[in-house]
């Protein structure tokens, strides 16, 4: 049986016989399908964010795995985490068919490896989440991943496009966002792709906010690893607290470059010291923070 991703779309039939400017309002028409796909999968997509957060609490790590299109999507979403969040390496780690290589340039038969899949889950365990990513719902490198993460008693995820997913039976939660046929039929890193990214952003955000890796919808885990980023902490800290910019400047530099107790420091008036014990107390939580030290959250 043909999957859908690999059916031809017969809204696009005519799609190298009309001019520049339609080919676009085509890839674009079917770029807007994917967002009602994705939106049909929120339910199933907050049970895997929630078995992860309770995961993390308990000492596991989450891990993606795919091949092709999704492996270098999932490299991504856990690549920007850190910047983002200020989350370690190892809490959300990808796990792309052929590793490095494959990121640039294809790799044969990789995708087609249980073994290889196996072999790469080798490091999972029983306290972990484990998300496959694969628009058809059968590549044999996440089979062999879900497989093994099964195996050590793991909670499985499957993200795919393809609501018939042959790989749906060694899945715990099944995240089938169904993007119907592509532009041009079989190639996945368009709506499978987008849906995928979409997914992903959803699942690894909610995680992080979750886990009190920001504060309000203020990203104050962030790393500055560069100017555009120091000068972002800044602007934070001075909509957060209403501080000028001297201020900000002034409490961030006694807080050694960190955000949090920066601003827990501005809005309680607390030392550093004091907002760095109410943050450790609070699992890093700001509004609980916040609320240690008598401020309202």
């Amino acid at each position: 049986m043909i999957t859908p991703t690999e059916q031809r779309n017969p809204r696009t039939l005519a799609i190298d016989a009309v001019g520049t400017l339609e080919i676009l309002r085509m890839v674009n028409a079917e770029d807007a399908r994917v967002a009602g796909a994705v939106g049909a999968v929120v339910p199933e997509l907050a049970r895997i964010v929630d078995a992860a957060v309770d995961a993390v609490r308990n000492g596991g790590r989450v891990h993606y795995f795919g091949a092709g299109t999704s492996g270098r999507l999932a490299v991504l979403d856990a690549a920007e985490l850190l910047p983002t969040f200020h989350a370690p390496d190892d809490l959300v780690v990808a796990h792309h068919a052929g590793g490095m290589p494959a990121l640039l340039r294809a790799v044969e038969n990789v995708e087609d490896s249980e073994e290889g899949g196996a072999a790469d889950a080798a490091a999972v365990t029983g306290l972990d989440v484990v998300i496959g990513l694969a628009a058809s719902g059968s590549t044999p490198y996440v089979a062999g991943a879900l497989r093994q993460a099964r195996s050590v008693g793991a909670t499985t995820a499957l993200v795919t496009s393809n609501p018939d997913a042959p790989l749906a039976p060694l899945a715990d939660v099944l995240i089938a966002a169904d993007t119907g046929p592509e532009v041009i039929a079989g190639s996945t890193r368009l709506k499978a792709g987008t849906a995928q990214k979409m997914i992903l952003n959803a699942f690894s955000t909610t995680l992080m906010i979750k886990l009190g890796r920001t504060w309000s919808n203020l990203m104050v885990d962030m790393v500055a690893t560069n100017n555009k980023l120091r000068g972002r902490m800044l602007r934070i800290l001075a909509e957060a607290t209403g501080a000028d910019a001297d201020a900000c400047a002034a409490a961030l530099a006694d807080s050694d470059g960190e955000l949090k107790p920066a601003l827990v420091h501005l809005l309680t008036g607390s030392p550093v010291s004091a907002a760095r014990e109410a943050l450790a107390e609070a699992d890093g939580r700001v509004a609980v923070a916040l609320g240690k030290l008598g401020a309202p959250a």
